[in-house]
């Protein structure tokens, strides 16, 4: 998702920025700007986001799917799932859904919604309030809260 500076956000991204703003932005008085898309500051806090295939083709979206990265991320979310505790998973669309089956929901939080892309995001990712639950849930678990307009 993220971006280097001065390159253009992708669409999805966008959307999870309009959502940010949205759920947070009133409440705190902030904004995502336009224009932004690193998200090392989100890195920096402990924020992982992870896409279950990795690379693509260009414009062929899903070209490798089914191929060694499921297998990789299947690996990345069963190790955070059993070295670590009280993670929240944001599981946005069916490939992440299928992910939370690897997580152990007695030991962490689960929040799913539909993915933030241009073609879905209507359909329960815009108003799914992820980003303050989230926000709620480490609170009530006494760890820091996210930054989540820490984007450059």
């Amino acid at each position: 998702f993220s971006v280097p500076n001065g390159v253009a956000p992708p669409p999805s991204l966008l959307n999870i920025f309009q959502e940010i703003n949205s759920d947070l932005g009133t409440e705190e008085g902030r904004e995502i700007r336009r224009g932004r898309g690193c998200l090392e500051g989100w890195t920096r806090q402990g924020v992982l986001l992870l896409n279950s295939v990795l690379t693509v083709l260009e414009k062929r979206a899903g070209s490798h799917q089914a191929q060694v990265w499921e297998r990789f991320t299947d690996a990345v979310v069963g190790a955070v799932n059993s070295q670590l505790d009280g993670v929240v998973f944001l599981l946005w669309g069916g490939k992440a859904r299928e992910k939370g089956m690897l997580v152990d929901r007695s030991r962490h939080h689960v929040l799913e919604a539909a993915h933030p892309s241009p073609l879905s995001a209507t359909s329960g990712f815009f108003g799914c309030r992820h980003f303050s639950k989230t926000t709620q849930i480490l609170d009530t678990a006494g760890k820091a809260p996210i930054d989540w307009f820490d984007v450059q």
